[in-house]
């Protein structure tokens, strides 16, 4: 039997799994920030969403997203996929989630910063629609360079008339 892939909603219980994906695959080289602390109180902010994708169970990938809808905007705060899940469209689609929950709040626009020094992210990240906007010099620990880049999601003004998240996507069975 093939294996099944979710999307949904962290639990406070993949708090230490995210961190150290985070530790291994973005922070790598640098002072840990998104320690499991971090990343479980964004698990616990309302204008967060942090979001899995779990195989048999298993943490594989995820993605952080802070929302200010007041201001109709976002910022992709973390996205990593488990080396061995990568090249199959889980990193799409965790983002693709995310623009959904955007766009049905009124969001126009998502950003993000991204180590200078890691081309692959910055050409997954343009395959979505972000373009690059500036450098940031020393932004990482006062020493590695970020790129912000920004995407513009467009507004899609739910059928229901209300905000909300998408259901919960069975993926790649």
């Amino acid at each position: 039997m093939a294996s099944t892939l979710e999307l949904e909603s962290a639990l406070p219980g993949d708090a230490v799994r995210i961190a150290r994906l985070s530790r291994a695959l973005i922070e790598r080289g640098l002072a840990w920030r998104w320690t499991p602390g971090a990343v479980a109180a964004r698990i616990r902010d309302p204008e967060t969403e942090v979001l899995v994708a779990r195989r048999d169970g298993v943490v594989a990938g995820f993605a952080m997203m802070a929302f200010r809808f007041e201001r109709r905007e976002a910022c992709l705060l973390l996205l990593a996929v488990d080396p061995a899940h990568r090249r199959r469209g889980l990193g799409r689609a965790l983002f693709e989630w995310l623009a959904a929950v955007a766009r049905a709040g009124g969001v126009a626009t998502v950003s993000l910063e991204v180590r200078a020094d890691n081309p692959a992210a910055r050409a997954f990240y343009a395959s979505l629609g972000f373009a690059e906007r500036g450098r940031l010099v020393g932004y990482y620990d006062g020493r590695l360079d970020a790129v912000r880049m920004l995407a513009r999601i467009g507004v899609r003004v739910p059928d229901s008339g209300r905000a909300g998240r998408p259901p919960v996507s069975r993926l790649f069975e």
